[in-house]
């Protein structure tokens, strides 16, 4: 069935008034505030309308009606008019960000932390999975006191905050035939591969095998568990909403944050372009609890995969406000990543000319 204009608007106002107040919509209320020229009983008659197509529930009989999570679709799919960040909270944005500006790795573990700030609800996050970034480029510079520092460029990241020990005997020249010896031999490999390949690559090692054995421990010690790719913010901030002033409400809710696999299967992106998910329980979405939503955002930038953030919060979410936080925060990331790339080409370029 086709809806008509005032269908429409007047769906949009119980949806709006609903977020905004978690207090049933009346008749009355619309007609006072919003639809002046048009009488309360036409409204009641939209209303009632609108219930028996499955937009609108009614808690009793002689109150005000909400939205039914099929309203909330059809709203943010056809209805939703999104607004814009205050200079606040883009202010917040810029300077969250550019404490990190330094650092992709921590500025990308930052990014869950801003979105909860800004929504007001609990921020999830999963970042680039460590054991899926290839290795570029791998280097072993001279420490002294037998030791050697070792220095790993990946497509996500530069590591070198690891010290190897070396043989006694073992001099300036030789570190450097044995670095680039196994700086040939990484280049190109993802990190999940060290551990399938370990014991191949340390029967075919000769004199460099106790150097090899240490750099092999070294990269195994940056792979990590998949759940500690997974990052949660603000489970507090469920108790700032109404709904879960019941304790059922609550218990789903942090039944389903306490699991780690199932928050990944709520929020992982299903491609590396930004785009914004909605998933809304009760509407069909079988990993949502019942009275939940959650947005989520895939981000990336410069070629670089940059993670899949969202929020988790009530059906009666603030999804205008959510979905310009995450689109804001996508720009922002963006900007940066691509400025850092543009910088690194300009700098490339400048070195050359100076030569």
């Amino acid at each position: 069935m086709k809806m008509s204009d005032r269908k429409k608007k007047i769906l949009q106002i119980v949806v709006d008034e609903y977020i905004n107040t978690a207090v049933p919509v009346s008749s009355k209320s619309i007609t006072e505030k919003h639809l002046t020229g048009v009488s309360s009983a036409t409204v009641r008659n939209e209303l009632a309308s609108l219930e028996e197509l499955g937009y609108l529930t009614q808690f009793h009989t002689s109150g005000g009606r909400v939205p039914s999570p099929q309203a909330y679709r059809f709203y943010i799919e056809e209805l939703m008019q999104k607004g814009n960040l205050s200079e606040k909270d883009l202010d917040y944005i810029e300077q969250a960000f550019s404490d990190k500006s330094h650092d992709v790795e921590h500025l990308i573990k930052s990014v869950s932390s801003v979105i909860s700030e800004l929504t007001d609800y609990t921020s999830v996050a999963i970042t680039p999975h460590a054991d899926e970034e290839t290795i570029r480029n791998l280097s072993l510079l001279p420490c002294g006191d037998g030791n050697a520092l070792l220095v790993i460029m990946t497509s996500e990241r530069i590591l070198r905050d690891s010290f190897i020990e070396i043989p006694e005997n073992m001099n300036d020249e030789d570190l450097e035939k044995a670095s680039k010896m196994i700086g040939g031999l990484f280049a190109g490999k993802a990190l999940a591969e060290v551990r399938e390949t370990e014991e191949q690559i340390l029967s075919d090692f000769g004199q460099y095998r106790q150097v090899m054995s240490e750099v092999i421990e070294a990269l195994k010690s940056y792979t990590r568990p998949r759940d500690e790719d997974i990052l949660l913010t603000g489970p507090e901030k469920i108790f700032n909403h109404p709904e879960y002033e019941d304790i059922e409400n609550v218990k789903n809710f942090l039944t389903v944050i306490s699991s780690k696999d199932r928050l990944a299967d709520i929020i992982e992106g299903e491609d590396d372009e930004i785009q914004i998910n909605v998933k809304i329980g009760s509407s069909g979405d079988k990993d949502v609890p019942d009275d939940c939503s959650v947005v989520t955002a895939t981000y990336s930038a410069g070629g670089k995969n940059l993670g899949t953030y969202g929020v988790i919060g009530p059906i009666r979410m603030d999804y205008p406000k959510v979905i310009t936080v995450l689109e804001n925060v996508g720009k922002a990331l963006e900007s940066l990543v691509n400025g850092k790339n543009k910088d690194k080409k300009d700098n490339s370029g400048n070195e050359r000319k100076g030569k």
